[in-house]
């Protein structure tokens, strides 16, 4: 990849552009998001708010729901605080937060408004808390406000599966994406219920009933669990959209993450089903990626159509998949790796003997050698000879083409002219039986590369006394020569 290929998408640059100036006229949102009720998340706002205040900043509370907690409600003073609206509904006056004098007070630092999944009440100009911190966020007011896990739409029937509880007050995921920052209030299941039954969180006769029912120690955990994970995606995601903005290449490994390369052989499908195992362990995200070039373009349809399955394969088990046409297949590999923040990668391994003829390094090998920041994998895909026998590969060799045959016939020639040049030589030191040994090998070596079959010749007993004699002076007998010769057949 060269550095003009590194270069940012002007599109992009430009779009990037208009965003950030339509973020800057729009106001910050800070949620303070928490497992459950009971963890802290409005004290932790008043403290917030306090703080801004101290330093000497602009900061109003809009509406803030004690629940009767002294504790919080001593944080309220010396703030500001709006005046609520007097709404009447079935015989009944209820407070709720005056949008519109909100909206007139306009305070340049911070707005405070609890719980931004309630509900208002008939009357008001939008029916959910949170489309009133919208208008108030396009208005350019910054506002701080509180959210639990079981708020947020996605994780609505989640959340009704593990306690029971369908929560009918529920917050777009958009307006938790969206958010400029996510403060992440935790407390641990057994110190919760000890605050509930000390009645710090409800009144003594609500907390019994709530440990019950919604506040059961599994129920806490699994929703702690919940909101620790959906706090680890959404920082990922920032991470991500770091590394894009400033071009960091190197990757860093803050998950778990998989990178499955899909090679020109059906077989690989082993590799697939190993990231795919891997990934269910790690429970790691993983994608799985098919390099072309243009060796690889001239593949025969049965492979091509082989690849396309194992593809599919990869996709159908979670991955996600990519096709990456280009010259260098490494390159190409860890480009994607560092752009995606791959911290593993996947490739299969043949159990033979790397053949490095001309300088020619396996596929597995170089990868290792420029990528010293991503972790290897490598998978064992060759198999026995004759249970590798896919009806793929039948399909192949029953209608091989005329050119593989040509240039089969073109690979014995050269290597039966190499062998006479480095022979012709050494008739002067080797009788001529000796010779004879040199063109067997190359017979042989030509049939284990280019074989109908190409099945890997098994150990054999004779093959150290047909090497040895090589190199033995003097001619063998005829008989030890016809003794090896059909001991090799009988291999």
């Amino acid at each position: 990849m060269t550095q003009d290929d590194r270069r940012p998408n002007p599109d992009e640059l430009l779009e990037r552009v208009q965003i950030a100036e339509q973020q800057a006229r729009r106001g910050k949102l800070k949620i303070f998001f928490g497992a459950s009720p009971g963890v802290g998340k409005t004290y932790a706002m008043l403290l917030e708010a306090r703080r801004l205040r101290a330093q000497g900043l602009d900061v109003v509370i809009g509406v803030v729901e004690t629940h009767g907690r002294s504790e919080t409600a001593v944080l309220m003073e010396d703030l500001e605080l709006l005046p609520r609206r007097e709404v009447e509904h079935r015989g009944r006056r209820l407070l709720e937060f005056d949008l519109d004098a909100a909206l007139k007070r306009r305070p340049w630092s911070a707005l405070l408004v609890d719980e931004l999944a309630h509900s208002n009440a008939p009357g008001c100009r939008h029916p959910k808390r949170w489309q009133d911190v919208e208008e108030l966020l396009a208005a350019g007011i910054d506002v701080l406000t509180t959210v639990n896990v079981q708020h947020i739409e996605s994780l609505n029937d989640i959340v009704g599966g593990i306690t029971g509880i369908r929560v009918s007050e529920t917050v777009p995921d958009r307006v938790f994406t969206e958010a400029n920052e996510i403060v992440l209030v935790d407390l641990t299941p057994d110190d919760l219920l000890l605050r509930l039954r000390e009645g710090k969180v409800y009144l003594p006769e609500q907390a019994e009933r709530a440990i019950q029912n919604f506040f059961r120690k599994g129920n806490l955990i699994a929703l702690r669990e919940l909101a620790l994970r959906l706090t680890a995606d959404r920082v990922d995601d920032q991470m991500r959209a770091f590394r894009r903005t400033t071009a960091v290449e190197q990757v860093w490994h803050t998950r778990d993450t998989l990178l499955a390369c899909i090679g020109p052989s059906d077989v690989d499908e082993k590799v697939v089903r190993t990231a795919a195992r891997l990934a269910a362990k790690l429970d790691a995200t993983w994608h799985a990626v098919y390099v072309e070039t243009l060796e690889l373009q001239r593949l025969p349809e049965p492979r091509r159509r082989a690849i396309l399955k194992t593809l599919k394969l990869a996709q159908d088990l979670g991955a996600e998949t990519a096709t990456l046409p280009t010259q260098d297949a490494v390159e190409a590999v860890l480009d994607y790796a560092r752009r995606n923040n791959l911290g593993r990668i996947v490739v299969g391994r043949s159990t033979r003997a790397p053949l490095r003829w001309w300088g020619r390094q396996p596929f597995s090998l170089r990868l290792g050698a420029q990528a010293p920041d991503i972790d290897l994998i490598a998978v064992a895909r060759e198999e026995d000879r004759v249970r590798r026998m896919t009806a793929v590969e039948v399909e192949l060799r029953e209608g091989a083409k005329a050119p593989a045959r040509l240039r089969g016939y073109l690979y014995a020639a050269v290597t039966c002219i190499g062998i006479t040049v480095v022979a012709a030589p050494l008739l002067r030191h080797f009788d001529l039986a000796n010779i004879v040994m040199l063109f067997l090998l190359g017979v042989v070596f030509i049939a284990y590369r280019l074989g109908a079959a190409r099945r890997r010749l098994p150990p054999c007993s004779a093959w150290p006394r047909l090497t040895s004699s090589l190199y033995r002076r003097g001619s063998p007998s005829r008989s030890a020569t016809y003794s090896t010769c059909s001991r090799l057949r009988s291999c």
